[in-house]
């Protein structure tokens, strides 16, 4: 296990470039499998939970090489529906993703239950539900097992916008015989570009960027090339770090048109950016003050699906409001345990009252101070660095090989802002 150790205080300054979106590079590296010819991936994020992606892929048949300047060449020529490392499926939730053209290619597949963050019970039900009515024989005894000859396209209403389930159907409904529409779909960014790199292998998927996707069912795919576009949520964190340090700093091809409805949200904590192009700028000078609804009201920051405010970046946000004047209700009914962390906050010196495991009342802004925190997640583990960033003093954060599994060399890039952060090996 490794730590980071960090000295507060130091305001950021200078340009960083985000790493691919991860979200979009795990479905998009399974969409290979539809197709035998080769499928050509770049900026191709660096982090563990791809190179775990890549081990499943490679366990199934599939080369996977590394042409450099994180570019991939990635062929399923042929493919096996080989058993896959429990372990390794456990590591990371994409594993599901396979499920959708495992069973469009090769006729089907066995895979472990997926793992992931712990942030409480993440259902695969959607799944399930939309590879059945494609045709899909769907088993479950401590393994997943799907079955089907050829699927066949149908008009599924799917029980919530679940973001891999709608990646799981559309890859499916790629190679299945007749039109396929998919309702209650997600929006994401990450989906978006799955759509687009389905589209530019052959497929035929118009709707996107709507809950509403039509896919009409092609023969074969073929090769393709393909841009992975920014990862949205590791710009917002730059930001939140830049905000938290009161630093002034620049993200290269930050893909602003996606960030809307963040900006209104960060809008509300009194934090705003310039957009020049494709690059964010994010000045020291912030309000910091939290804007109330009418009538001096508390206002709620609440996630829901997109385009409104995701999930993730519920504890990038709670960090920021703890500089900013006033309170500010946050409510994340997705994940039971999202909220947990906040304990880590209040020990560095924030105020945060948790009222139950969806909600938390901020109130700013505290000062922090250095303080010993372990990763819990992804995201959590990014807002304690955020957090130890602006804090006085040092602070230790351990297991961040969670932080690693979503952001490619945080530290260097943090480093290169004049952040003071070392990588140290537990002893």
């Amino acid at each position: 296990m490794e730590k980071f150790i960090i000295q507060g205080g130091i305001p950021l300054q200078g340009e960083v470039t985000p790493s691919g979106n991860k979200n979009a590079a795990l479905p998009l590296l399974a969409a290979c499998l539809l197709t035998e010819e080769p499928v050509i991936l770049r900026n191709v994020p660096q982090i563990r939970d791809v190179n775990d992606m890549r081990h499943m892929l490679e366990s199934l048949g599939v080369q996977v090489t590394d042409l450099g300047n994180r570019m991939w060449r990635v062929q399923a020529a042929e493919v096996r529906p080989a058993d896959l490392d429990p372990d390794l499926s456990r590591r990371i939730r994409a594993s599901i993703l396979l499920a959708g053209p495992m069973t469009a290619r090769a006729g089907g597949v066995k895979l472990p239950p997926p793992g992931g963050d712990v942030i409480g019970r993440r259902r695969v039900d959607t799944h399930i539900w939309a590879l059945r009515h494609l045709g899909a024989e769907v088993a479950y005894d401590r393994t997943f097992s799907f079955k089907a000859s050829r699927l066949k396209g149908a008009d599924i209403l799917l029980d919530e916008a679940s973001v891999t389930g709608t990646e799981n159907a559309l890859m499916a409904a790629s190679l299945a015989q007749g039109t396929t529409i998919l309702r209650n779909a997600a929006s994401e960014p990450h989906v978006q570009e799955l759509c687009h790199l389905l589209n530019a292998m052959g497929a035929k998927i118009d709707g996107i960027g709507s809950n509403t996707l039509y896919v009409e069912g092609v023969d074969r795919l073929h090769g393709a090339e393909f841009t992975i576009g920014a990862d949205y949520l590791e710009v917002v964190s730059f930001i939140g770090a830049a905000v938290m340090t009161r630093g002034n700093i620049r993200i290269r091809d930050a893909g602003p048109q996606y960030l809307d409805m963040i900006r209104i949200v960060f809008n509300r904590l009194g934090v705003d950016w310039v957009v020049e192009g494709a690059d964010i700028l994010v000045p020291a000078e912030q309000r910091l003050e939290v804007e109330p609804d009418l009538g001096n009201a508390i206002p709620e920051i609440k996630t829901n699906i997109w385009p409104a405010f995701p999930t993730d970046l519920m504890s990038i946000a709670i960090a920021v409001a703890t500089q900013s004047r006033g309170s500010v209700l946050f409510h994340d009914w997705m994940y039971p345990s999202r909220m947990f962390f906040t304990d880590k906050l209040v020990g560095m010196g924030a105020q945060i009252v948790l009222c139950d495991p969806h909600r938390c009342i901020v109130t700013g802004p505290s000062k922090l101070y250095g303080e010993k925190v372990e990763s819990p997640d992804i995201r959590a583990g990014m807002t304690l660095v955020l957090a130890a960033l602006a804090a006085q003093g040092t602070s230790v954060i351990r297991n961040v090989g969670q932080i690693d599994r979503g952001y490619e060399a945080v530290d260097v890039k943090l480093r290169l802002l004049g952040a003071n952060i070392e990588r140290q090996k537990e002893q």
